[in-house]
Protein backbone atom coordinates (compact mmCIF):
# COMPACT_ATOMS: atom_id res chain seq x y z
CA UNK A 1 0.00 0.00 0.00
CA UNK A 2 1.11 3.17 -0.95
CA UNK A 3 0.07 6.47 1.12
CA UNK A 4 1.59 9.83 -0.41
CA UNK A 5 -0.28 11.99 2.19
CA UNK A 6 1.78 10.37 4.62
CA UNK A 7 5.33 12.02 2.71
CA UNK A 8 4.22 15.12 4.47
CA UNK A 9 5.78 15.54 8.35
CA UNK A 10 3.02 17.71 9.13
CA UNK A 11 0.01 15.25 7.90
CA UNK A 12 1.88 12.58 9.69
CA UNK A 13 1.72 14.93 13.16
CA UNK A 14 -2.05 16.11 12.44
CA UNK A 15 -3.12 12.99 11.65
CA UNK A 16 -1.37 11.55 15.03
CA UNK A 17 -2.95 13.84 17.41
CA UNK A 18 -6.50 13.26 15.73
CA UNK A 19 -6.18 9.27 16.41
CA UNK A 20 -5.53 9.65 19.82
CA UNK A 21 -8.38 12.25 20.11
CA UNK A 22 -11.32 10.89 18.17
CA UNK A 23 -10.97 7.06 19.88
CA UNK A 24 -11.72 9.21 23.28
CA UNK A 25 -14.64 10.82 21.29
CA UNK A 26 -15.73 7.54 20.33
CA UNK A 27 -15.79 6.54 23.48
CA UNK A 28 -17.61 9.52 25.27
CA UNK A 29 -20.90 9.02 21.98
CA UNK A 30 -21.33 5.44 22.70
CA UNK A 31 -20.95 6.09 26.85
CA UNK A 32 -23.69 9.01 26.07
CA UNK A 33 -26.30 6.76 23.69
CA UNK A 34 -25.76 3.94 26.32
CA UNK A 35 -26.59 6.35 29.67
CA UNK A 36 -30.01 8.15 27.85
CA UNK A 37 -31.12 4.57 26.64
CA UNK A 38 -30.36 2.72 30.60
CA UNK A 39 -32.50 6.29 31.95
CA UNK A 40 -34.87 6.05 29.66
CA UNK A 41 -35.38 2.58 28.08
CA UNK A 42 -37.34 4.43 24.65
CA UNK A 43 -36.50 4.47 20.93
CA UNK A 44 -38.15 8.10 20.78
CA UNK A 45 -34.93 9.24 23.65
CA UNK A 46 -32.62 8.32 21.20
CA UNK A 47 -33.86 9.72 18.53
CA UNK A 48 -34.25 13.03 20.55
CA UNK A 49 -30.79 12.85 21.28
CA UNK A 50 -29.65 12.31 18.16
CA UNK A 51 -32.00 15.26 17.18
CA UNK A 52 -30.18 17.29 19.84
CA UNK A 53 -26.21 16.54 19.10
CA UNK A 54 -26.97 17.36 15.13
CA UNK A 55 -29.33 20.01 15.30
CA UNK A 56 -26.77 22.95 15.67
CA UNK A 57 -24.95 21.90 12.49
CA UNK A 58 -28.52 22.24 10.87
CA UNK A 59 -28.41 26.15 12.76
CA UNK A 60 -24.81 27.23 12.63
CA UNK A 61 -23.44 24.56 9.60
CA UNK A 62 -23.70 27.38 6.95
CA UNK A 63 -22.56 30.47 9.05
CA UNK A 64 -19.61 28.10 10.02
CA UNK A 65 -18.46 27.87 6.31
CA UNK A 66 -18.27 31.46 5.84
CA UNK A 67 -16.46 31.81 9.11
CA UNK A 68 -13.92 29.20 8.37
CA UNK A 69 -12.60 31.07 4.82
CA UNK A 70 -12.04 34.39 6.80
CA UNK A 71 -10.03 33.46 9.89
CA UNK A 72 -6.58 31.50 11.25
CA UNK A 73 -8.35 27.98 10.16
CA UNK A 74 -5.20 26.27 12.79
CA UNK A 75 -6.61 28.99 15.70
CA UNK A 76 -10.08 28.55 15.22
CA UNK A 77 -9.00 24.54 15.70
CA UNK A 78 -7.63 25.25 18.79
CA UNK A 79 -10.56 26.73 20.31
CA UNK A 80 -13.15 24.11 19.58
CA UNK A 81 -11.03 21.50 20.21
CA UNK A 82 -10.77 22.99 23.60
CA UNK A 83 -14.17 23.84 24.11
CA UNK A 84 -14.59 20.16 23.17
CA UNK A 85 -12.28 19.06 26.00
CA UNK A 86 -14.64 21.42 28.74
CA UNK A 87 -17.26 19.39 27.60
CA UNK A 88 -16.16 16.04 28.23
CA UNK A 89 -14.72 16.90 31.53
CA UNK A 90 -17.95 18.64 32.51
CA UNK A 91 -19.81 14.97 31.84
CA UNK A 92 -17.21 13.48 34.03
CA UNK A 93 -17.75 15.60 36.67
CA UNK A 94 -21.40 15.44 36.70
CA UNK A 95 -21.03 11.35 36.27
CA UNK A 96 -18.78 10.92 39.14
CA UNK A 97 -21.08 13.48 41.48
CA UNK A 98 -23.79 10.97 40.54
CA UNK A 99 -25.82 13.93 39.60
CA UNK A 100 -26.18 13.71 35.96
CA UNK A 101 -29.78 13.70 34.26
CA UNK A 102 -31.26 13.47 31.18
CA UNK A 103 -32.18 16.90 31.24
CA UNK A 104 -27.70 17.27 31.13
CA UNK A 105 -27.10 14.40 28.96
CA UNK A 106 -29.14 16.55 26.12
CA UNK A 107 -27.51 19.94 27.07
CA UNK A 108 -24.28 18.99 26.54
CA UNK A 109 -24.63 16.63 23.49
CA UNK A 110 -26.39 20.46 21.63
CA UNK A 111 -23.30 21.52 23.39
CA UNK A 112 -21.21 19.72 21.47
CA UNK A 113 -22.96 19.84 18.33
CA UNK A 114 -22.36 23.36 18.10
CA UNK A 115 -18.70 23.22 18.46
CA UNK A 116 -18.57 20.62 15.94
CA UNK A 117 -20.80 22.66 13.68
CA UNK A 118 -17.08 24.56 13.16
CA UNK A 119 -15.04 22.00 13.85
CA UNK A 120 -15.85 19.28 11.26
CA UNK A 121 -15.71 22.19 8.27
CA UNK A 122 -12.34 23.63 9.97
CA UNK A 123 -10.60 19.91 9.78
CA UNK A 124 -12.06 19.66 6.59
CA UNK A 125 -10.47 22.69 4.34
CA UNK A 126 -7.86 22.71 7.17
CA UNK A 127 -6.38 19.62 5.46
CA UNK A 128 -5.56 21.31 1.89
CA UNK A 129 -2.60 23.53 4.03
CA UNK A 130 -1.38 20.70 5.53
CA UNK A 131 -1.00 18.72 2.20
CA UNK A 132 0.02 21.04 -0.01
CA UNK A 133 0.08 19.07 -3.29
CA UNK A 134 -3.14 18.69 -4.64
CA UNK A 135 -2.71 15.18 -5.92
CA UNK A 136 -2.37 14.08 -2.34
CA UNK A 137 -5.47 15.40 -1.58
CA UNK A 138 -8.00 12.40 -2.42
CA UNK A 139 -5.05 10.30 -0.64
CA UNK A 140 -5.09 12.51 2.63
CA UNK A 141 -8.98 12.53 2.98
CA UNK A 142 -8.93 8.75 2.41
CA UNK A 143 -6.24 8.40 5.60
CA UNK A 144 -8.54 10.78 7.54
CA UNK A 145 -10.99 8.35 6.81
CA UNK A 146 -9.38 5.17 7.86
CA UNK A 147 -8.04 7.07 11.09
CA UNK A 148 -11.81 7.85 12.18
CA UNK A 149 -13.11 4.62 11.35
CA UNK A 150 -10.18 2.90 13.10
CA UNK A 151 -10.60 5.51 15.70
CA UNK A 152 -14.82 4.02 15.80
CA UNK A 153 -13.49 0.05 15.82
CA UNK A 154 -11.19 0.27 18.90
CA UNK A 155 -13.15 3.32 20.65
CA UNK A 156 -16.70 1.28 21.02
CA UNK A 157 -14.48 -1.76 21.84
CA UNK A 158 -12.87 0.09 24.82
CA UNK A 159 -15.93 1.60 25.70
CA UNK A 160 -18.48 -0.92 26.28
CA UNK A 161 -15.83 -2.89 28.49
CA UNK A 162 -14.50 -0.15 30.63
CA UNK A 163 -18.35 0.69 31.10
CA UNK A 164 -18.59 -2.77 32.15
CA UNK A 165 -15.68 -2.41 34.53
CA UNK A 166 -15.79 1.17 35.41
CA UNK A 167 -18.88 2.86 34.62
CA UNK A 168 -19.25 5.83 31.84
CA UNK A 169 -17.72 8.50 33.47
CA UNK A 170 -14.22 7.01 32.75
CA UNK A 171 -14.87 7.02 29.07
CA UNK A 172 -16.35 10.94 29.73
CA UNK A 173 -12.72 11.50 31.31
CA UNK A 174 -10.47 9.84 28.96
CA UNK A 175 -12.22 11.97 26.09
CA UNK A 176 -11.02 15.29 28.57
CA UNK A 177 -7.92 13.95 28.42
CA UNK A 178 -7.38 12.73 24.61
CA UNK A 179 -8.05 15.97 23.73
CA UNK A 180 -4.16 17.18 25.06
CA UNK A 181 -2.52 14.95 21.67
CA UNK A 182 -4.77 16.69 19.47
CA UNK A 183 -3.15 20.66 20.91
CA UNK A 184 -0.24 19.52 21.04
CA UNK A 185 -0.29 18.49 17.74
CA UNK A 186 -1.73 21.53 16.56
CA UNK A 187 0.80 23.77 18.23
CA UNK A 188 3.40 22.27 16.91
CA UNK A 189 2.57 22.31 13.03
CA UNK A 190 4.87 24.03 10.88
CA UNK A 191 2.37 24.71 7.90
CA UNK A 192 2.08 27.43 5.67
CA UNK A 193 -0.01 30.24 7.03
CA UNK A 194 -3.84 31.01 5.61
CA UNK A 195 -4.47 34.10 4.39
CA UNK A 196 -7.66 34.97 4.30
CA UNK A 197 -9.62 37.28 2.76
CA UNK A 198 -10.76 40.46 4.99
CA UNK A 199 -13.88 40.03 6.76
CA UNK A 200 -16.83 41.87 7.37
CA UNK A 201 -19.73 41.32 9.44
CA UNK A 202 -22.15 42.93 7.19
CA UNK A 203 -20.23 40.72 3.88
CA UNK A 204 -21.94 36.96 5.74
CA UNK A 205 -24.79 37.25 3.53
CA UNK A 206 -23.30 37.64 0.59
CA UNK A 207 -20.49 35.01 1.53
CA UNK A 208 -23.02 32.62 2.13
CA UNK A 209 -24.30 33.31 -1.65
CA UNK A 210 -20.99 32.53 -2.77
CA UNK A 211 -21.10 29.10 -1.34
CA UNK A 212 -24.41 28.64 -2.62
CA UNK A 213 -23.54 29.41 -6.04
CA UNK A 214 -21.02 27.38 -6.03
CA UNK A 215 -22.54 24.53 -4.76
CA UNK A 216 -25.67 24.37 -5.99
CA UNK A 217 -25.06 26.14 -9.48
CA UNK A 218 -22.99 22.79 -10.19
CA UNK A 219 -25.71 20.72 -11.33
CA UNK A 220 -23.35 17.45 -10.39
CA UNK A 221 -22.01 18.68 -6.49
CA UNK A 222 -25.69 19.43 -6.46
CA UNK A 223 -26.74 15.73 -7.32
CA UNK A 224 -23.92 14.71 -4.78
CA UNK A 225 -25.15 16.79 -1.69
CA UNK A 226 -29.19 16.14 -2.82
CA UNK A 227 -28.65 11.80 -2.27
CA UNK A 228 -26.44 12.78 0.50
CA UNK A 229 -29.11 14.84 2.49
CA UNK A 230 -31.15 12.23 1.46
CA UNK A 231 -29.23 9.18 3.00
CA UNK A 232 -28.56 11.70 5.97
CA UNK A 233 -32.51 11.80 6.59
CA UNK A 234 -33.47 7.84 5.51
CA UNK A 235 -30.30 6.04 6.43
CA UNK A 236 -27.40 7.53 8.40
CA UNK A 237 -29.56 8.21 11.75
CA UNK A 238 -30.24 3.85 12.20
CA UNK A 239 -26.77 4.20 14.25
CA UNK A 240 -28.20 6.18 16.95
CA UNK A 241 -30.73 3.09 17.72
CA UNK A 242 -27.94 1.06 18.08
CA UNK A 243 -28.31 1.19 22.06
CA UNK A 244 -31.82 -0.24 21.82
CA UNK A 245 -30.89 -2.99 19.22
CA UNK A 246 -27.80 -4.01 22.01
CA UNK A 247 -30.70 -4.15 24.88
CA UNK A 248 -32.69 -6.50 23.30
CA UNK A 249 -30.87 -9.26 22.42
CA UNK A 250 -29.56 -12.38 24.86
CA UNK A 251 -27.48 -11.05 27.87
CA UNK A 252 -27.28 -7.89 25.89
CA UNK A 253 -25.77 -4.38 27.51
CA UNK A 254 -23.37 -2.07 26.81
CA UNK A 255 -20.62 -4.16 26.03
CA UNK A 256 -23.04 -5.99 23.34
CA UNK A 257 -23.42 -2.23 22.02
CA UNK A 258 -19.70 -2.12 21.97
CA UNK A 259 -19.39 -4.81 19.92
CA UNK A 260 -21.89 -3.29 17.18
CA UNK A 261 -20.57 -0.22 16.81
CA UNK A 262 -16.99 -1.66 16.42
CA UNK A 263 -18.27 -4.01 13.15
CA UNK A 264 -19.76 -0.78 11.87
CA UNK A 265 -15.88 0.83 12.59
CA UNK A 266 -14.61 -2.83 11.13
CA UNK A 267 -16.39 -2.42 7.49
CA UNK A 268 -15.83 1.51 7.32
CA UNK A 269 -12.54 1.08 8.11
CA UNK A 270 -11.91 -1.14 5.41
CA UNK A 271 -13.87 0.95 2.88
CA UNK A 272 -11.55 3.99 3.46
CA UNK A 273 -8.48 1.85 3.48
CA UNK A 274 -10.03 0.92 -0.34
CA UNK A 275 -10.41 4.21 -1.12
CA UNK A 276 -7.01 5.18 -0.35
CA UNK A 277 -5.32 3.37 -2.73
CA UNK A 278 -7.51 4.26 -5.44
CA UNK A 279 -6.22 6.61 -8.14
CA UNK A 280 -7.79 9.88 -6.93
CA UNK A 281 -12.28 10.77 -7.87
CA UNK A 282 -12.93 10.23 -11.22
CA UNK A 283 -14.64 7.17 -11.00
CA UNK A 284 -16.23 7.19 -7.51
CA UNK A 285 -19.90 8.47 -8.60
CA UNK A 286 -20.69 4.50 -9.36
CA UNK A 287 -19.02 3.53 -6.46
CA UNK A 288 -21.31 6.11 -3.92
CA UNK A 289 -24.80 4.83 -6.17
CA UNK A 290 -23.38 1.24 -5.58
CA UNK A 291 -22.84 1.47 -2.19
CA UNK A 292 -25.97 3.35 -1.67
CA UNK A 293 -27.78 0.60 -2.83
CA UNK A 294 -25.74 -2.47 -1.00
CA UNK A 295 -26.49 -0.26 2.53
CA UNK A 296 -30.31 -0.23 1.77
CA UNK A 297 -30.24 -3.65 1.67
CA UNK A 298 -28.20 -4.47 4.22
CA UNK A 299 -30.65 -2.16 6.62
CA UNK A 300 -33.54 -3.69 5.52
CA UNK A 301 -32.11 -7.15 5.81
CA UNK A 302 -31.30 -5.97 9.51
CA UNK A 303 -34.70 -5.26 10.19
CA UNK A 304 -35.56 -8.99 10.48
CA UNK A 305 -32.56 -10.16 12.08
CA UNK A 306 -33.08 -11.64 15.81
CA UNK A 307 -29.23 -13.45 16.02
CA UNK A 308 -26.48 -11.36 17.06
CA UNK A 309 -23.71 -12.71 15.12
CA UNK A 310 -25.85 -11.52 11.83
CA UNK A 311 -26.77 -8.62 13.69
CA UNK A 312 -22.96 -7.98 13.72
CA UNK A 313 -22.46 -9.15 10.06
CA UNK A 314 -25.20 -6.60 8.76
CA UNK A 315 -23.73 -3.70 10.90
CA UNK A 316 -20.53 -4.55 9.41
CA UNK A 317 -21.99 -4.40 6.03
CA UNK A 318 -23.86 -1.17 6.30
CA UNK A 319 -20.59 0.69 7.76
CA UNK A 320 -18.71 -0.26 4.78
CA UNK A 321 -21.21 1.05 2.56
CA UNK A 322 -22.07 4.13 3.91
CA UNK A 323 -18.44 5.13 4.43
CA UNK A 324 -18.05 4.48 0.40
CA UNK A 325 -20.73 6.83 -0.27
CA UNK A 326 -19.41 9.63 1.93
CA UNK A 327 -15.82 9.37 1.70
CA UNK A 328 -16.10 9.06 -2.00
CA UNK A 329 -18.60 11.78 -2.02
CA UNK A 330 -16.42 14.10 0.02
CA UNK A 331 -13.06 13.31 -2.29
CA UNK A 332 -15.34 14.09 -5.35
CA UNK A 333 -16.44 17.87 -3.86
CA UNK A 334 -12.84 18.40 -2.43
CA UNK A 335 -11.82 17.77 -6.07
CA UNK A 336 -13.27 20.27 -8.07
CA UNK A 337 -13.54 23.38 -5.20
CA UNK A 338 -11.77 26.51 -5.04
CA UNK A 339 -9.62 26.81 -2.27
CA UNK A 340 -11.41 30.14 -1.22
CA UNK A 341 -14.73 28.97 -1.48
CA UNK A 342 -13.73 25.41 0.01
CA UNK A 343 -14.89 26.41 3.53
CA UNK A 344 -18.55 27.34 2.77
CA UNK A 345 -18.68 24.33 0.13
CA UNK A 346 -17.87 22.30 2.56
CA UNK A 347 -20.17 23.69 5.09
CA UNK A 348 -23.16 22.56 2.75
CA UNK A 349 -21.75 19.33 2.54
CA UNK A 350 -21.63 19.25 6.40
CA UNK A 351 -25.15 20.19 6.57
CA UNK A 352 -26.01 17.69 4.16
CA UNK A 353 -24.24 14.70 6.11
CA UNK A 354 -25.24 16.09 9.51
CA UNK A 355 -27.90 18.49 9.12
CA UNK A 356 -30.56 16.97 7.90
CA UNK A 357 -30.10 13.65 9.95
CA UNK A 358 -31.53 14.93 13.23
CA UNK A 359 -34.82 15.51 11.50
CA UNK A 360 -34.60 11.82 9.97
CA UNK A 361 -33.59 10.75 13.61
CA UNK A 362 -37.04 11.97 15.22
CA UNK A 363 -39.00 10.47 12.47
CA UNK A 364 -37.07 7.28 13.01
CA UNK A 365 -37.20 7.14 16.16
CA UNK A 366 -41.04 7.78 16.24
CA UNK A 367 -41.42 5.19 14.08
CA UNK A 368 -39.64 2.96 16.29
CA UNK A 369 -41.83 3.42 18.59
CA UNK A 370 -44.94 3.33 17.95
CA UNK A 371 -44.55 0.69 14.94
CA UNK A 372 -41.55 -1.14 16.53
CA UNK A 373 -37.26 -0.81 15.40
CA UNK A 374 -37.47 -3.78 13.01
CA UNK A 375 -40.09 -1.76 10.74
CA UNK A 376 -38.97 1.17 10.87
CA UNK A 377 -35.69 -0.01 9.61
CA UNK A 378 -37.83 -2.10 6.57
CA UNK A 379 -39.64 1.01 5.48
CA UNK A 380 -36.39 3.29 5.66
CA UNK A 381 -34.05 0.74 4.08
CA UNK A 382 -37.08 0.42 1.38
CA UNK A 383 -36.54 4.38 0.40
CA UNK A 384 -32.84 4.39 0.60
CA UNK A 385 -32.74 1.56 -2.02
CA UNK A 386 -35.22 3.62 -4.49
CA UNK A 387 -33.04 6.81 -4.04
CA UNK A 388 -29.54 4.66 -4.42
CA UNK A 389 -30.58 3.38 -7.43
CA UNK A 390 -31.63 6.88 -8.87
CA UNK A 391 -28.55 8.33 -8.19
CA UNK A 392 -26.89 5.25 -9.86
CA UNK A 393 -28.32 6.21 -12.84
CA UNK A 394 -27.00 9.55 -12.83
CA UNK A 395 -23.54 8.41 -11.88
CA UNK A 396 -21.55 8.48 -15.48
CA UNK A 397 -22.40 12.06 -16.05
CA UNK A 398 -20.85 12.80 -12.41
CA UNK A 399 -18.34 10.97 -13.70
CA UNK A 400 -17.44 12.78 -16.60
CA UNK A 401 -17.39 16.13 -15.14
CA UNK A 402 -14.85 14.98 -12.56
CA UNK A 403 -12.54 13.37 -15.04
CA UNK A 404 -12.84 16.77 -16.92
CA UNK A 405 -11.87 18.39 -13.66
CA UNK A 406 -8.99 16.56 -12.59
CA UNK A 407 -7.44 16.44 -16.32
CA UNK A 408 -7.40 20.36 -16.08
Amino acid sequence: MHFPALEHKDYRVYISGQFISLIGTSMQQLAMSWMIFKLTNSPLWLGIAGFSAQLPMFIFGLFAGVIVDHVDRRKLLIWTQALAALQAFALAALTFSGKITLTHLILLDFTLGTINAFDMTTRQAFIVQIVKHKKNLPNAIAINSSVINLTRLLGPAVAGTMIALVGEGMCFLFNGLSYIAVLTALLILKVDPYVPPEFNRHKIVSGLKVGYEATFKNPHIRTILVFLAFISFFGIPYTTFFPAIAGKVPNGGAHALGWISSCVGVGSLLSALWLSNRAGAPTLAKVVGAAGMAFAVFLMILSRLDNFQFILFSVFTTGMSMMLQLASSNTMIQSTVDDDKRGRVMSFFNVALLGIAPFGSLLMGFSAEHLGLHTAFLINGSICLVGAFIFYKKAPRINEYILSKSAA
